[in-house]
């Protein structure tokens, strides 16, 4: 390369220096890019650090915030702070390899308008997403239904909004399309217990039980806030009297509370021998009853 360079009347001196001068140059450049990663490498532990240590509830340092509201806070900055670091660090590397950063932000706001148009969706998910958090719907931990889904939510993004199933299933609903969210998971919630009982028992007796039953009960669960109460007879089925209990519960407790409150029942009625109606079906032979009816 050097003597075909020569045999153009550049001097061997000259070419010295420019291969010197790129090196310098080049070599500058490529160090302080390695610096500016690493830089960043820093910045993100010590910001992930920090968000944890501020939104993390102790026993030394609890946090002013709900737990449930700290996580989903917690998921958010951690995520904004690091797509942040990603744009500063891109940004610094090209500056730093002397491309102009001007025309590659103008370019970048053209493309995005135009793309804008064209992604109104995820525009509508963003906004969403903001307000979901702004108006603290729900937070991570708590349990909801939303779009016929239902689940323990895992995480909330600008985006999106994951929750978990019973089953254990992801179900990633973008937050443009959550219009309508039950919450399970804030205040007391009601569990609703009916048993039904046959039509030959004595109902007086049968409530007394009821009565007995959820009083004890009342006293050994913990997660109950209000009752149980016995709100009597609230139908008269084809096959039973059908017996209303009510009771308050903290969040999340309700359907332990009616399954424990349906085995007490159960337990405490084979006890008492009372009974508790299944369907039956009598059948009534027209035929033989005929035939009895023509011999006399």
């Amino acid at each position: 390369m050097l003597q075909a360079l020569s045999q153009l009347n550049i001097s061997q001196a000259a070419i010295e220096d420019f291969l010197m001068d790129l090196t310098l140059v080049w070599g500058s450049r490529i160090f302080k890019s390695i610096l500016i990663i690493l830089l960043a490498r820093l910045a993100l532990r010590f910001g992930h650090s920090l968000i944890q240590r501020i939104l993390t509830n102790s026993s030394e340092k609890p946090s002013l915030l709900p737990e449930g509201k700290a996580q989903t806070l917690r998921i958010l900055m951690l995520s904004v702070w690091r797509y942040a670091v990603y744009a500063f660090t891109a940004l610094l590397l090209l500056s730093n390899l002397d491309i102009e950063i001007g025309p590659i932000l103008a370019g970048a706001g053209v493309v995005g308008l135009a793309v804008g148009f064209g992604a109104q969706n995820l525009v509508r998910d963003v906004i969403s997403g903001f307000f979901i958090i702004l108006e603290d719907q729900f937070s991570v931990g708590d349990y909801i239904t939303a779009l016929g889904n239902s689940g323990i939510v895992e995480e909330i993004g600008l985006r999106t909004t994951s929750i978990r199933g019973f089953d254990g299933e992801i179900y990633i609903l973008p937050n443009g399309l959550i219009e309508t969210v039950t919450n399970w998971s804030r205040g007391h919630m009601r569990a609703l217990v009916e048993v039904g009982v046959a039509y030959e028992e004595d109902v007086e007796h049968v409530l007394a039980v009821l009565e007995e039953i959820v009083s004890d009960y009342a006293t050994t669960d913990p997660d109950v806030v209000e009752g149980p109460t016995v709100l009597g007879i609230m139908a008269l089925a084809d096959s039973a009297i059908v017996i209303r209990i009510v009771a308050m519960t903290v969040s999340m407790a309700q359907w332990k509370v009616e399954r424990n409150i349906r085995r007490a029942i159960k337990n405490r009625f084979d006890e008492l021998d009372i009974e508790i109606p299944y369907p039956r079906r009598v059948y009534f032979n027209r035929g033989n009853d005929k035939e009895d009816n023509d011999r006399g």
